[in-house]
């Protein structure tokens, strides 16, 4: 969620590396907003809170994690009160999980406005357990997806 360097140049062959601490954070801070919305949903306020969260997701996938404002937090206010990490993790995968979150929401943003509530509250959930798993294990799965993805892709 937090980017130690700016995103490659092209022609660049580094890569973005991230805390592994940060997705952890903004799985947390997902997880309560995600939360909140499931129980607000089918109201306006529900409806605000995915509309927020898909455009957390959609920074975070589309611009970079550095963009993301939990990232932006976290970078700012609670990385500076941390030790150093141990080491850093490629961004890529946080980034996909980024975009797997931001399908849902925008299938529950819309399904929301639509009135489809039954359609909005599968689809807070299954991103809220994925939002969950990521802050109280530090499993990500769409990170898990990932890199599935690419171990098929290079067979």
């Amino acid at each position: 969620m937090t980017a130690t360097k700016p995103p490659a140049l092209v022609g660049d062959c580094t890569r973005v590396e991230v805390d592994p601490r940060g997705p952890r954070f903004g799985g947390a801070v997902t997880t309560v907003v995600l939360a909140l919305a499931l129980v607000l949903i089918g109201t306006p306020a529900g409806t605000v809170l995915i509309a927020w969260q898909t455009l957390v997701f959609a920074l975070g996938a589309i611009v970079g994690l550095h963009a993301q404002p939990y990232g932006i937090f976290f970078r700012r206010v609670v990385r500076p009160r941390l030790s150093p990490p141990a080491e850093l993790e490629d961004a890529a995968p946080p980034r996909f999980a980024q975009a797997v979150g931001l399908v849902f929401l925008v299938v529950a943003l819309v399904a929301s406005l639509a009135g489809v509530t039954v359609v909005a509250t599968v689809a807070v959930a299954f991103a809220l357990a994925a939002a969950f798993l990521n802050a109280a294990f530090g499993f990500c799965l769409g990170c898990e997806m990932y890199l599935l993805g690419r171990r098929l892709a290079s067979r």
